[in-house]
């Protein structure tokens, strides 16, 4: 019987999820993205070789996959030409096995100039966007303006749209922000010539999620960024611009709730964020400064060295609580190696409470104080390590308190980059 499998992040973002779907496609018969853009990054390592993903889904290095773009992708017609002409010349055949849904946004070179004017007015108080146009682009989709990948096959109404919506831009760049204005005309002509390339790649994604579910295939369904930085649940402002959450597998894709079979979340052994806001297990050097160096922690999709800290139990909980996590991938459980002692944050004093949820606002969260349970370290390497008896004995019991601290299954452990560097517990799709 075929098994679908939502894979999200159960941090904010950067947790290895890349690896944990590259890893599970050998199971599957289709990967699908459901959210986000070009703002994301996937790393993968095979044998030493090092691959970016920020639009194509990480299933594309298994040959028989599908790898779809559902229609809560926000697409950068020119970043998803870059990242196919660099697997292409890498040698990964995917003819027709990427498949981008017509309802798909397209992002815009004047969404980018809006999210830059944006992050620059703002200051001191920016998000943290990585100036994609991602964020402008999810607005007009909102706002019913946007151009969508399905307008690229009529070509009187995509002229039309891209009058209309860079009236729009242009308005708000120059009367607003004070800034140049983007050329309507040479837009068009960006859009046309992408046309020719994006438009053969154009398909009915829910209707190849029904095939493959009739045929007996698994599923993958592949998150970007981090529950923490949904729209909805996340620490607003200081989010995504799209719903991270596993509901939106369904959304995002055009199935129903009910191909959904089991949601896997991903966090690392500590806890990373880039960008502004709130971050209770945030450490300065040099214990900060020691987790960035060893795990190597800087942007897959901007190389902007990201904060680090101790692993935060009160925000996973909220993240499995509104995904419906029932299983748990830790990764770059490598990167504690050597660390004599190991805190984990249990709870939050917050105005004279003890909280063991976080609560609901950017505000008051960044005025919580973690409550930490301190566990012994290991020195030797867990660097490699395929079976749960390699580990440690106190590398075992760390995974042990976290999995009793959070009432969770763990069923994989990532213990390098490398692709078979993974102690698989337990199958997700068994």
């Amino acid at each position: 019987m075929a098994r679908n499998v939502v894979v999200i992040g159960a941090q904010w973002g950067d947790e290895g999820k890349g690896k944990v779907v590259d890893l599970l496609t050998d199971r599957v018969g289709a990967v699908v993205r459901f959210q986000g853009g070009h703002n994301a990054g996937h790393t993968l390592v095979i044998n030493g070789a090092k691959t970016v993903l920020h639009l194509v889904p990480s299933g594309i290095l298994r040959t028989g996959v599908d790898c779809l773009l559902g229609n809560g992708v926000v697409v950068s017609p020119s970043a998803l030409f870059t990242e196919i002409d660099r697997l292409t010349a890498n040698g990964i055949d995917f003819a027709g096995r990427l498949v981008v849904s017509p309802g798909c946004p397209l992002v815009l070179s004047s969404h980018v100039a809006l999210d830059r004017a944006r992050e620059a007015r703002r200051g001191d108080g920016a998000i943290g966007t990585t100036c994609r146009g991602i964020g402008p682009a999810y607005e007009d989709k909102v706002g019913r303006r946007a151009v969508r990948a399905a307008d690229l096959m009529d070509d009187g109404a995509l002229a039309e749209r891209v009058r209309e919506l860079l009236d729009f831009h242009n308005f708000m760049l120059e009367r607003y922000y004070g800034q140049e204005p983007v050329d309507a005309a040479r837009t068009l002509d960006e859009l046309r010539a992408a046309a020719t390339r994006l438009v053969p790649m154009l398909g009915d994604v829910a209707e190849r999620l029904r095939v493959a579910r009739a045929a007996g295939r698994n599923v993958l369904f592949e998150g970007a960024q981090g529950a923490l930085l949904d729209i909805d649940h996340g620490t607003y402002p200081f989010v995504t611009s799209s719903n991270t959450m596993a509901a939106a597998a369904a959304l995002g894709s055009g199935v129903g709730p009910a191909y959904i079979d089991t949601v896997l979340g991903v966090a690392k052994a500590y806890t990373t964020r880039v960008g502004g806001g709130p971050f209770p297990t945030e450490l300065g050097a040099p214990v900060g400064e020691q987790l960035r160096s060893a795990g190597n922690e800087y942007g897959a999709t901007t190389g902007r060295p990201r904060r680090c800290g101790w692993l935060d139990a009160v925000v996973l909980r909220r993240a499995l609580l509104a995904s419906s996590v029932d299983s748990l991938c830790v990764t770059k459980l490598d990167v504690l190696d050597g660390f004599e002692t190991l805190r984990v944050a249990v709870a939050y004093r917050w105005r004279g409470e003890r909280l063991e949820y976080p609560p609901a606002t950017a505000e008051a969260l960044a005025q919580c104080e973690p409550e930490y349970e301190d566990l012994p370290g290991w020195r030797s390497s867990t660097a490699g390590a395929t079976r749960l008896a390699d580990l440690p004995a106190a590398a075992r019991r760390y995974l042990e308190r976290i999995e009793a601290l959070l009432g969770v299954p763990i069923v994989m452990v990532s213990t390098s980059a490398e692709r078979g560097h993974t102690i698989m517990i337990r199958d997700p799709f068994a």
